[in-house]
């Protein structure tokens, strides 16, 4: 037998990919922007939503925003504790020719990691992109073969990388959508919001200055990162992210004609999705009482419940309700995790989504001994 608790929830109407996909694509449909570039994405990082999407699968030249991939692996390995932020590097001649944009190392120079991250975060740093490739992997034709292979694990099927810094090269090539995908893996790091949220900083004791090439680091509202791109081919790129009230958002722009139309065309899908949604838990509020057990050391298990965080449509407010259902009891032994009821989500009586409620603890069974010594210990005077 199982009880059941109905709960109004006074939040908006939730918009996730869990959602039916025809009202998902009535709202994609009906996107009130537009943006001046060949492709773009704007995705929200928690749950992985797309809110916007034009041309996302369009295989496309990255040019400098590669270097996402490039600094996914190297905080992977920071965070992996395969390497320090505080391990040296030296610059090979290699890591020394490359062109482009640079904070022009010289062979045999030393930096920490830390120092080279900065530089490929805020100045766009092929020379340091490259140092920290072969300081990873022993050279950047290694490192490159793991970029593929990571991009193929995030599922960035429109992918393939040929060098770790964006330098034209036939067949290099992704997508806004994949960009997106390696963006919000990145943003898994917390390591890397002390570097692309960086707007000026210096290298070599002070006398070398950086200025971040992503300006919205310098003048939107809550902005976290992420990379810039241009080249002659790729025209003018970025995956920028950006966080408010507990949301953050990524939006991708590839192929805009001017360095203008790529930070314009990022700002109005920014103001998009922090405009119309929002994350929230819509948990919060819900009451779950324990589940009485039978033949159990206790005679109630805490109940518990995850997953509730949830994108949610500020125009859609007040239309959400839930409904938890319990079992009315529970016959011990009872394992922490196993499933005690359901807590289901609705959208103006549409069900949308359903959360399993399960044992926050474990209670084991009575035996013989423990219900005779509880008898023994009843007749004793006190």
């Amino acid at each position: 037998m199982k009880k059941r608790i109905l709960t109004a929830l006074l939040l908006a109407a939730v918009f996730t990919g869990l959602l039916p996909g025809a009202w998902a694509t009535e709202k994609e449909e009906n996107t009130p922007v537009s943006i001046s570039a060949r492709a773009g994405v704007l995705m929200e990082r928690e749950t992985g939503t797309i809110l916007y999407e034009e041309n996302a699968h369009e295989a496309l030249e990255p040019a400098s925003v590669t270097k996402v991939m490039t600094m996914l692996l190297v905080t992977e390995a920071i965070d992996s504790g395969s390497i320090s932020l505080e391990d040296t590097v030296t610059v090979s001649a290699y890591a020394a020719s490359m062109g482009g944009s640079q904070v022009y190392l010289e062979e045999g120079e030393q930096m920490t990691v830390s120092e080279m991250l900065k530089a490929v975060a805020v100045a766009s740093g092929n020379d340091a992109a490259v140092a920290l490739a072969e300081h990873l992997r022993g050279s950047e034709e290694a490192f490159v073969a793991a970029m593929n292979q990571r991009a193929a694990e995030l599922g960035m099927e429109d992918t393939h990388f040929c060098n770790c810094t964006g330098l034209p090269a036939e067949g290099h090539l992704t997508s806004a959508y994949d960009i997106a995908l390696m963006s919000r893996a990145l943003l898994s790091h917390e390591v890397i919001r002390d570097y692309t949220g960086i707007w000026m900083d210096t290298l070599r004791d002070g006398t070398f200055q950086l200025a971040n090439t992503n300006k919205l680091i310098y003048y939107y509202d809550g902005a976290t990162g992420l990379k810039t791109g241009f080249t002659q081919g790729a025209g003018f790129c970025i995956s920028a992210s950006a966080r408010r009230d507990g949301m953050e958002l990524i939006a991708v722009v590839l192929g805009a004609e001017t360095s203008s139309d790529r930070f314009e065309s990022a700002k109005t899908l920014l103001n998009y999705g922090f405009g119309g949604w929002t994350v929230t838990d819509v948990t919060d509020g819900v009451v779950l009482p324990p589940v009485p057990v039978t033949l159990g050391e206790a005679e109630l298990v805490q109940t518990t419940v995850e997953g509730g965080r949830m994108l949610i449509a500020k125009s859609d407010a007040g239309r959400l309700t839930t409904e938890l259902t319990l079992d009315e009891t529970v016959e011990a032994p009872v394992n922490a995790g196993d499933l005690l009821g359901t807590l289901t989500i609705s959208l103006d009586g549409q069900v949308i989504q359903e959360l399993p409620v399960t044992a926050a603890e474990s209670v084991e069974r009575r035996t013989f001994g423990s219900i005779f010594r509880e008898m023994v210990g009843e007749l004793l005077p006190g």
